[in-house]
């Protein structure tokens, strides 16, 4: 498999061990994106709840109440971006 391929792959796997923690298997609650943030980058979560509803309202886009897999993607590629700056 190669280095992109294999990345979407972990990527969609990520993705799908967090969504539907709650229902639906398609899209990340508030709660299970806090616990996906608390596992996999752990600090950047944020402890209060306020700052976990402005990063969720953030990476929500269509304001919809959940984050589906084109905003986490969004959301991975803008931190990777970040990161190597």
């Amino acid at each position: 498999m190669s280095g992109i391929l294999g990345a979407i792959t972990i990527l969609k796997k990520t993705f799908d061990k967090y969504a539907g923690e709650d229902k639906d298997k398609t899209t990340l609650s508030k709660k299970e994106l806090a616990n996906m943030l608390k596992t996999e980058l752990p600090g950047a979560g944020g402890d209060k709840q306020a700052e976990v509803d402005e990063f969720f309202k953030m990476l929500d886009e269509d304001g919809d109440g959940l984050v589906n897999f084109k905003e986490y993607i969004i959301f991975v590629a803008t931190l990777a971006m970040i990161i190597n700056s």
